[in-house]
């Protein structure tokens, strides 16, 4: 049992690190890294997720999921601005560290050293998140950060957002049917394997990319030790309560717990510095999401042991 979580836990580790060695030895730069970030983002992400949405299974359960984790993560933020004044003068965006998960840059990765070829299971979970990440976790950050929201702004943010586009158009294909015929058809493995392909450096550049980008700011650790601890207290509670719900309607599956446990395990989206100015709080946001990031992958370590229990 040990070699195995190794084999699933050290490609993490070690991935993780060599990003981080990059930054300290200066492999590549700043450039460099946009350029990273821009493949990832652009091509081998959204070939993940689309596929992953493409060949899931639609069906009750799946619309079951959304609704859970859709209020799962609108309750986080609810919870998280209820909380925020534990961490004064690092208040104002604190309650969106507190909820969703960075499924894209992390969770899918990790999931797949898990359960290899069936990243469909996590997408199951994923897609109440995305949704909530693109209207109410998003519209509430852009409110906080002084915007004016509009239903015309977000909806422009989905269609231009690469990612999102993949999600939506292999959510309606797979639910149409289309996945499964495509998938049944002589072209099929050919279609399979193009994907996969493509998506195959996703894992390790994602870990390279979060590794390179790990902050930490000493001053900081008391905010954010308090952040963190919280959001692993409103996760947690929430997971529980969603689980219980869940596996009360439907039978227990393992793999679909695993999904629930991972995400809700991920550190917060990293999106939340890149749609408004975060000035005077931007240490204070990149230092929590780098230590969220240490803490979920030591998680992972313990996900990994009862996977295989």
């Amino acid at each position: 049992m040990v070699l195995s979580i190794l084999q699933m836990v050290l490609p993490v580790l070690i991935t993780f690190g060599l990003g981080y060695l990059c930054n300290r030895k200066q492999v590549f730069g700043a450039e460099g890294l946009a350029g990273l970030k821009a493949v990832v983002g652009n091509v081998t992400l959204p070939a993940v997720l689309f596929f992953a949405f493409f060949t899931a299974e639609y069906s009750g359960k799946i619309a079951l999921l959304f609704g859970i984790v859709f209020l799962s993560c609108v309750g986080g933020l609810l919870l998280g601005f209820a909380m925020r004044r534990f961490v004064k003068p690092y208040d104002k965006f604190m309650p969106f560290l507190t909820t969703n998960f960075e499924g894209g840059m992390l969770g899918y990765a990790l999931f797949g050293l898990l359960y290899a070829g069936q990243t469909q299971i996590f997408a199951m979970v994923d897609i109440g998140q995305s949704f909530c990440a693109f209207t109410v976790f998003l519209a509430a950050l852009k409110a906080t950060g002084g915007e004016k929201v509009s239903v015309k702004a977000l909806a422009t943010n989905m269609v231009r957002n690469v990612v999102f586009v993949c999600i939506t158009l292999g959510a309606v294909l797979g639910a149409l049917g289309v996945g499964k015929w495509v998938l049944a058809s002589a072209v099929g493995p050919i279609v399979s394997d193009v994907i996969r392909f493509i998506a195959a450096p996703t894992s390790a550049l994602i870990l390279i990319i979060v590794g390179y980008e790990l902050r930490f700011q000493k001053t900081l650790l008391a905010p954010v030790a308090k952040t963190i601890g919280i959001r692993l207290l409103i996760m947690y509670a929430l997971l529980a309560i969603g689980a219980l719900v869940v596996f009360s309607i439907i039978p227990f599956e393992k793999p679909l717990f695993i999904a629930m446990l991972l995400a809700y395990s991920m550190p917060a989206p990293f999106i939340v510095p890149l749609y408004v100015d975060v000035t005077g709080h931007a240490d204070y946001i990149s230092t929590t999401l780098s230590v969220q990031t240490l803490v979920s992958i030591a998680l992972f370590i313990g996900i990994a042991a009862y996977s295989l229990a």
